[in-house]
């Protein structure tokens, strides 16, 4: 493991903390990119994906609804 001789010259107190500030600072700004370049990421954060799935579920029992009144009228009397 060479990355271990760096505690040899720099302090384990200095270096994690810092370690650490850069894996929350790059996380963000990845975080923060997607946001802003793409258009589903902010619709995720506001639940537009529960929406939607509300949305599709009332939408094929208000289909079929009319689906079955056409095809009633369409079936000859015997």
């Amino acid at each position: 493991m060479n990355e271990g001789r760096l505690f040899l010259y720099v302090s384990p107190k200095v270096v994690l903390p810092f370690m650490f500030l850069m894996m929350a600072i790059t996380s963000l700004l990845v975080h923060a990119t997607i946001l802003t370049h793409t258009t589903w990421m902010a619709a995720f954060y506001e639940g537009g994906a529960a929406k939607a799935a509300k949305a599709d579920a009332a939408a094929p029992a208000a289909a079929a609804a009319p689906a079955a009144a056409a095809s009633a009228e369409a079936t000859p009397a015997p």
